[in-house]
């Protein structure tokens, strides 16, 4: 799929960009997989993530289930692996939560999984990141409510944190690019 047009806004010294495409073609220094919980790969998002990424983030993977989370990564929780055959020189795995309402602690989880992914970046030293829309597939969190929390989270962070330059947010569908860019309108500051 290819990389569309998309929509630049100025938050803090950051730019965040939304565009529709597949975020495995991304050159940021850093991708994040919405993943499941055993980080060994699974459908949507991830899947694609680890095919194209190959073996290496696998192997990667499993060191962290062997060394740091034998159980599983919680939900909300972030590692990093790096990017194998990606352009992108480092995944970062982050599980969102299961929608079961939002009465379960969903939206927070949700911040975490981004907050999190956004500490581990900066942590790093790294300049730039793509986010896909985090448990709004398998997951069936609603895109309309999962971006405004994405939107906000990432915003106060840019508003209190200078190291990135960059986020982007790589939405696969057109549907799901104009409900993020209606969100946006309302949440950030259009560049022009």
């Amino acid at each position: 799929m290819p990389q569309h047009e998309g929509v630049t806004y100025h938050v803090s010294s950051a730019w965040l960009r939304l565009v529709q495409g597949d975020i495995t073609e991304m050159d940021t220094d850093a991708i994040v997989n919405a993943a499941n919980p055993s980080l060994m790969g699974g459908g949507g998002v991830d899947g694609a993530i680890h095919r194209k990424g190959g073996s290496k983030i696998l192997e990667e993977c499993k060191r962290i289930r062997e060394t740091e989370y034998p159980n599983g990564l919680p939900t909300g929780k972030a590692v990093i692996t790096s990017g194998g055959n990606l352009k992108a020189k480092y995944v970062i795995h982050t599980v969102g939560p299961v929608w079961s309402g939002g009465s379960k602690g969903e939206p927070e989880l949700l911040a975490e999984a981004y907050r999190n992914s956004l500490k581990l970046a900066v942590s790093r030293g790294l300049k730039s990141i793509a986010f896909p829309s985090i448990s709004t597939g398998a997951y069936g969190y609603p895109v309309e409510k999962a971006c405004r929390i994405a939107l906000s989270t990432v915003k106060d962070f840019l508003e209190k944190e200078d190291k990135l330059k960059e986020v982007v947010f790589v939405l696969y569908t057109k549907h799901d690019f104009e409900v993020y860019k209606r969100a946006a309108e309302e949440i950030l500051s259009k560049v022009t």
